[in-house]
């Protein structure tokens, strides 16, 4: 795995009238900071990607639907360098993934129906603090599904 990724499984408590799906907490070895916490929602089939953060930190999580999640480690010197992790998220897989600033990512849908998924950022949205990639960039050697 990508040094400085981890992936968690979530608590989810259900009963007849539904569930609470726990995300991240304060007390969690996980959590930094607060940022903020924004909702992306993927149609399927539907490819977001490439992403890096400079400085912020991604907690995701996929409450509804299910995506494929896929990250490159692109940093010079990391022990990880030119690795893929790829990771199903979502139903069937409830867990937090955490992404550390410096690695790219990126994500598809692949349910039947929309996905969300869930951040908790360790900053508030700055598009001065991210690169951006085109989905078949040359610079990350992975192909999406079609």
């Amino acid at each position: 795995m990508i040094e400085g990724i981890v992936v968690s499984p979530l608590k989810q408590i259900e009963d007849a009238r539904g569930k609470v799906m726990h995300m991240l907490r304060r007390d969690d070895p996980l959590f930094e900071r607060f940022g903020e916490v924004y909702f992306s929602v993927v149609n399927p089939g539907a490819v977001k990607a490439w992403k890096l953060h400079t400085k912020m930190s991604l907690n995701l999580a996929v409450p509804f639907g299910k995506i494929r999640l896929v990250i490159y480690d692109g940093r010079t010197g990391s022990p990880t360098l030119g690795l893929v992790d790829e990771f199903i998220i979502g139903e069937g897989n409830y867990c937090l993934v955490h992404v550390p600033p410096l690695v790219w990512s990126g994500f598809m849908g692949i349910s039947d129906n929309i996905a969300i998924l869930a951040n908790c950022a360790t900053e508030p949205h700055d598009p001065t603090e991210a690169e951006v990639c085109d989905p078949d960039t040359p610079i990350i050697p992975y192909r999406w599904p079609t």
